[in-house]
This record gives C-alpha cells, structure tokens and sequence, in this order.
C-alpha cells in the first residue's frame, strides 16, 4: 500500500507530491499523459519546439518569484521579454502600460515539469477510473489499463474540477459529502484552442512584438512570436489562442485543422500580416478546461472524510501556475495534517528539492 497516491502530473501535482515525498511519505504520482505538465505543455514538431498551453510565468508572489530564480539559475528559465502589447479591434497597436518580465523556458514550459519530477515515482498512460473505500480503511483506485487496482491512505487529485466531479461523484453513494461535490460542481472553466504554426525563414516583415493580446476580439485572445524563445530558431512559429466564445463554438469538431485555418486568418486580417495565413505547418490543439472561469476561493477542497481526500490545482485561486504551485503545497499541508504532521515547510520545500535535483546530476 502506498501512502499517498497523487492523480494529475501538472504544476499542483508534482509540488504536492515533492512536498510529501520529501517529508518522508511514499508517493505515487498518476496521470492519463503521456508525459509531465498538464497545461505547462510543449510539443516537439518540425526540429523545435513550441508551447500550446501555458506561454509564460509572471510570478507575482514571494515563494513563487524564488522558485523562478532557482530555475534560473539552472538556465531552466529566461526572461522572455517584458513587453506584452495590446491590439483593441478598430485601434492601432497599443505599446504596453505596465513592463514586467515574463520567463519562459527555452527547451520548452515542460521543461519546469521534468525539474519537478526527479524522485518521484510516476506512472504516465495510466487513467483512474474508479475510487472506492475498502474495509481495511484505505482507498482503491482502479486504472483503465487491465483494470488494475492500486491501495492508498490518501488521495490528492490534482485535476481541473469538472474531471475530478467525474471522478469522485460515484463516491456520493458511499457517503461523500453533497456540500463538498457541490462546492467541487460550483468550479467552471473556460475552453481555449490553441494553433502553432509554422512559416518559411523568409516569411516578412516579422512583427516587432513577441507577445500580443487581442482585447476585444471575438475570436482571438493571444498570439506570441514563439520561435522567439528559442535559440537560433531555423523558421518562425507562432502560438495562438483562441478566444473563449470561439473555442466554446468549435469545441466538439472532430477536425480541428479548419478551426485553426480560421484562427489564422482572422490574425492575419487583424495584425496587417496576411502570411499568417500561409503556414508551412500546423497543429491544433483543444484546451477543454484551459483557465478557471470561476474559481475555489480557498488553496484547497478537502472532502472532509475519514480517509484523507483533498483537491488542488490552479482552479483553487485562480491564479495559473502561480496558483497552482500554491495550491499543491496546501494540499500537503492538509493530507499531512490528516495524517501523520510530519514537519513541513513551505520555504525550505524549495531549498531541499534544489539539493536533490543538483545530487541527481552528479
């Protein structure tokens, strides 16, 4: 029996699942991917690679802005760039108001991930379908593959709330608090799908920004110079994002290589670059539950059991990997508290996982 099983390998996972692990429990991490991240997701295409989730980090907190520099110091991070410009439909180019740097990583956002992960025990391609109570006063997870049956004392999920609801509603007959699956029901979020395209090397004029919002936009929420991250890119690729409405409309076609056609077309239309319409390449990916639309106002969502049960993810807050790094450390704080209080520590979780990682290179 493991002590503690993690489902979800994103931001909130991983932390969660470090802070645990390192306080002594055994830990077991699980996710449905085939690799780490969740929404801090890069693909490797065309001899590069390009981010179609999460595009930066903006740290704002204390003990996120410290885990930004320990990844810089082990050139995981850069700063990208400090200007993000604003395009309102009707209006020229806005230049930005407030400059502040954005960090990204230049081999890619899961990049940040794969430095969560060492230590870990982590089973990727793995689905929880079910999770019952056993009379031995532990949890049951049974996995998609094999039907395969895994034993814990708690659970942390660690995904956005709409899956863990599919997850955990069956639970309500076993006695799960209707007060905590209504609050867990309450969390909504809004799709987004994301277009990387790539173009020739001669593609001109290249825009002078890196990063731009689309304001008002119908259609469009982001676009970013992605190839710009990157050192000695070999051709331009960008990353769009769509607007919420237009992700909501086109959420459940099956080919969404038109839908991204169409993305491209209305930014080409509306930044003056009609090339943007000409891609060498494309991919298109659906973000169904891409940024919370109304969040947990708490860092966590404990299902208040006998057996510890607690939810965690960027949707507790609200505040994207910021947020979800905050929310993975209290819900260790809470599986602990319910468990054995072994001795955590939310500043030294950094300093220690540092050591480890630099032991794991020697």
């Amino acid at each position: 029996m493991t002590d503690i099983v993690v489902i979800g390998a994103g931001m909130a996972g991983l932390v969660c699942a470090q802070q645990l692990s390192q306080a002594g429990y055994s830990v077991l991490v699980l996710d449905k991917s085939r690799g780490l991240g969740g929404r801090l997701a890069t693909r490797r295409l065309h001899g590069t690679w390009a981010d179609h989730g999460a595009c930066y980090l903006k740290p704002k907190g204390e003990l996120f802005r410290h885990f930004v520099e320990i990844l810089r110091s082990r050139h995981i991070l850069e700063v990208w760039t400090e200007e993000v410009y604003e395009l309102t439909t009707g209006a020229p180019l806005s230049e930005p108001k407030n400059r502040s740097p954005r960090y990204v990583a230049p081999a890619g956002m899961s990049a940040i991930a794969k430095f969560l992960a060492p230590g870990l025990e982590i089973l990727l391609n793995q689905r929880v379908i079910a999770i019952t109570p056993t009379p031995e006063n532990s949890w049951r997870l049974t996995l998609e593959s094999d039907n395969e049956e895994l034993t814990a004392k708690a659970i942390v999920v660690a995904i956005p709330a709409p899956q863990a609801m599919m997850l955990l509603e069956p639970l309500g007959e076993s006695g799960l608090d209707q007060a905590f699956l209504d609050n867990l029901r309450s969390v909504e979020f809004y799709p987004s799908i994301s277009a990387i395209a790539g173009y020739p090397p001669t593609s001109h004029p290249l825009p002078q920004w890196k990063a731009l919002t689309f304001v008002d936009d119908t259609d469009l929420a982001w676009i970013g110079l992605d190839s710009s991250k990157r050192s000695n890119p070999q051709q331009p690729h960008f990353v769009v994002q769509s607007s919420a409405d237009f992700a909501q409309r086109h959420l459940e076609i099956q080919d969404l290589q038109p839908v991204g056609e169409l993305m491209l077309q209305r930014a080409a239309e509306s930044l003056s670059l009609p090339w943007l319409n000409t891609p060498e390449w494309m991919q298109v990916h659906r973000w169904r539950y891409a940024f919370p639309s109304r969040p947990w106002h708490e860092a966590f969502l404990s299902a208040g059991t006998p057996l510890p049960l607690v939810c965690c993810g960027d949707w507790c807050g609200g505040n994207l990997a910021e947020g979800a790094m905050l929310s993975g450390l209290a819900a260790a704080n809470e599986i602990n508290h319910q468990l054995h209080h072994l001795p955590l520590d939310n500043v030294n979780f950094l300093n220690i996982f540092t050591r480890s990682f630099h032991q794991s290179l020697d």
